[in-house]
């Protein structure tokens, strides 16, 4: 089930195993500037079998529309050789709820160009208007400073703080939870 996205200047797409090379490279270039932010990461996590494997487990995620993760790749890369970063839709619950958790990361040399707001911004228009959910929460580390801008400039409200929300780089962090309502279904 391939999807491809764009915006004035980038293409979100799903992607297949046949970009686990590409994926990895994206991770190895970024380890350091993504630490502070995520999960402590095995070094296994940095080997083809383990991306490889995500990337069948998200597809089957994907494909029971229970997530959307899209790749983010600049429009004029047309072959597709180089990810900067990934918008993800998880955890989307359908019924009352509709509603699904936002998660984003950018390549340390493509921050401060806006490409993130771009892409969240149309990972957004996906969520309420094909995938019909009513809210988008993100979660996110309080000192995160420019994360915080990023949500807040995409119309995001802090309903307050969870205390020891999740395990960070080996550290139970606080988060601020972060909605963004479908004024559409109100």
């Amino acid at each position: 089930m391939k999807k491809i996205y764009s915006t004035d200047r980038l293409v979100l797409r799903t992607i297949d195993t046949s970009f686990t090379k590409k994926v990895l490279d994206y991770y190895i270039r970024n380890k350091e500037f993504l630490e502070p932010w995520e999960p402590r990461r095995e070094p296994v996590f940095y080997k083809p079998i383990s991306q490889k494997k995500t990337i069948r487990r998200e597809m089957d995620l994907m494909n029971n529309l229970s997530m959307l993760r899209l790749w983010i790749f600049k429009k004029e890369d047309t072959h597709f050789q180089r990810i900067i970063g990934t918008v993800s839709f998880s955890n989307i619950v359908r019924g009352c709820f509709k509603s699904c958790f936002l998660g984003y990361k950018l390549d340390k040399d493509e921050i401060n160009k806006g490409y993130i707001c771009e892409a969240i911004e149309r990972g957004i228009h996906v969520m309420f208007e094909d995938y019909k959910l009513h809210r988008i929460e993100a979660n996110i580390i309080p000192r995160n400073i420019p994360s915080i801008k990023v949500v807040t400039k995409l119309g995001f409200e802090n309903e307050g703080l969870s205390k020891k929300y999740l395990m960070i780089n080996g550290t139970w962090e606080d988060h601020y939870h972060m909605v963004l309502l479908n004024k559409n279904m109100e």
